[in-house]
């Protein structure tokens, strides 16, 4: 294992050469596990660590935090924290644990356990391995179920015959790292997989953690096929019974793929995009919007992501009526989409091919998103204009003949002020 370890980026080095002192000083075994071990092995370029820690892992969590000095979010329940890092790192550390299921699709009953428990407690064998990092050990991985046979192999195999009735967003979870790293479930764990969704087990699971494990998935570099797949299995029915991806869905996935990198390349400065909420919309095209609202609220979408997508199915048909035309001034192309979030314009650009829309949403992004006057309420305030109707009708005349090229500059935009306050 010191092979992978040695190829580590700086900053990972660092962060476990600190993990080893502190491992030391409070007498707790930590250990590089799951999806870490995993990655290192198959030679993944960019991924977060998770560590585990026999004893008091929030206490281990919080020493860490300030040898590093980041921040930490805790997770009481389940003795677990996550630190995060320069450069989007995360540091996810967990008190080594055993959990048990009350009934299927339930929260884990989580109590203390050793290393051995807390491997047996995961999703696949290819996430079960784990290396002791302390000083004086020889980082042999730790292996107690096959994980790395699975791995050299390509599989993907559950420990144990409840594990999709235990956590049914396993499913999603085992089509996602099949997709992503190009492995075949294995045949008996895909008749489980196929037996769970039969049974309807997705359906009993909580909102919010469907909601997460659903992000994670279109938050992959393809998120189609692990979509396809699921379709195939009949279990977006979870969604919603209608919900199905088609030829049309890969389609659409592609060009937004297109639209996105594009927004990426040409904007750096903007705001980033969720590039899963885009995705997450094309999925859900062929469904009405009351249909939609339905899975919209059996998600538990977080309020933010509901008026993104609410604010795009409202607008659409009015954007694309009024914009599909060739002559439209800036103030009208600006007065209809900067109310948008970039997500909903990069949706409009995906989904209607009309030049003339376009066209206009390019010169929105290029000139027109943001804009804003360089006078404001003190120039008003000097004129005699307080704060009110009138004060808003000016500044947003102002605006008006800004967008249009008619005012440029402040000068102009003061001559103009005072030519519309002393207007009566």
């Amino acid at each position: 294992m010191k092979k992978y370890l040695d190829k580590l980026p700086l900053q990972l080095k660092r962060i476990i050469r600190q993990a080893q002192a502190a491992s030391v000083s409070l007498g707790m075994p930590a250990y590089l596990v799951g999806g870490s071990v995993r990655d290192l092995i198959l030679g993944v370029k960019h991924f977060d660590l998770d560590m585990t820690v026999e004893g008091d892992g929030l206490f281990f969590a919080r020493q860490m935090a300030k040898r590093l000095s980041a921040g930490l979010v805790i997770h009481e329940r389940f003795k677990t924290a996550t630190l995060m890092l320069p450069g989007d790192l995360k540091l996810d550390i967990a008190t080594t644990r055993r959990e048990s299921y009350p009934q299927p699709a339930a929260l884990p009953q989580v109590s203390p356990g050793g290393l051995p428990d807390d491997l047996a407690r995961r999703d696949f064998t290819i996430n079960t391995l784990a290396v002791n990092i302390n000083p004086g050990q020889d980082h042999q991985i730790i292996d107690l179920f096959g994980g790395q046979k699975d791995l050299a192999a390509g599989r993907i195999r559950i420990l144990h015959a409840l594990s999709f009735q235990d956590d049914p967003t396993r499913i999603l979870r085992a089509l996602r790292f099949s997709c992503r790293f190009g492995f075949r479930i294995e045949t008996a764990t895909l008749g489980l997989l196929k037996k769970a969704v039969k049974q309807g087990c997705l359906a009993c699971v909580n909102p919010h953690r469907l909601r997460d494990e659903l992000i994670l998935l279109l938050k992959e570099n393809e998120p189609f096929k692990p979509l396809r797949e699921l379709s195939r299995l009949g279990a977006l029915s979870c969604l919603h019974p209608k919900l199905k991806v088609s030829r049309g869905t890969q389609t659409l996935f592609r060009l937004a793929k297109q639209q996105l990198d594009w927004f990426a390349k040409n904007f750096p400065r903007r705001r980033a995009l969720d590039r899963w909420l885009v995705y997450f919309a094309l999925l859900l095209a062929p469904l009405s919007r009351a249909q939609i609202k339905r899975v919209i609220d059996r998600l538990s979408l977080r309020k933010g992501e509901v008026k993104r997508l609410l604010g795009y199915y409202r607008q659409r048909s009015k954007i694309i009526y009024v914009l599909s035309r060739k002559e439209v001034t800036a103030d009208k192309i600006f007065s209809l989409v900067e109310p948008l979030s970039y997500e909903a314009v990069i949706l409009l650009k995906t989904t209607v091919k009309n030049k003339y829309l376009q066209k206009h949403l390019l010169e929105f992004f290029a000139v027109y998103n943001g804009m804003r006057l360089c006078v404001g309420g003190h120039d008003l305030g000097c004129l005699g204009v307080l704060p009110g109707p009138r004060y808003q009708k000016i500044l947003a005349k102002v605006l008006k003949a800004k967008l249009n090229g008619q005012v440029n500059g402040r000068r102009a935009e003061l001559v103009l002020i005072k030519k519309l306050a002393a207007e009566k």
